[in-house]
């Protein structure tokens, strides 16, 4: 019951999202309003997107760091190697944070507008 709210609260909120640039604007300011929308929703999504890569990551380098402790507490012969893959394993996770920063700061800052009043003249 608590599921079927919440998904209809969703539903109704993204409507109402989609449905705010429809709202009567002189004809020169539909161009402004549909810029801020953009500017708007790709805050959004920024944040989530980075928000969600930043959390997960983490979670994945607790893991790693975890198992390698566990290896070597288990082992402590092979110490050197287990560091070695796991700094080279948060290495990689860290990465993938890093790329989602880049894609977020792609979306916050191109201007996907320019092109428009490029063609517009």
């Amino acid at each position: 019951m608590a599921k079927k709210m919440f998904y209809g609260l969703m539903a109704s909120v993204l409507v109402l999202m989609a449905v705010s640039p429809a709202m009567a604007a002189e004809a020169g300011q539909e161009l402004k309003l549909a810029a801020l929308d953009m500017l708007k929703y790709a805050a959004l999504a920024a944040g989530l997107g980075l928000g969600f890569a930043a959390g997960f990551c983490g979670i994945g380098q607790g893991m790693s760091v975890k198992g390698a402790m566990d290896g070597v507490a288990r082992n402590p012969e092979a110490s050197g190697k287990i560091m070695v893959t796991m700094i080279i394993g948060l290495a990689m996770i860290e990465a993938l944070t890093i790329y989602s920063l880049v894609v977020a700061l792609i979306i916050l800052f191109a201007d996907p507008f320019k092109a428009v009043h490029i063609l517009m003249g």
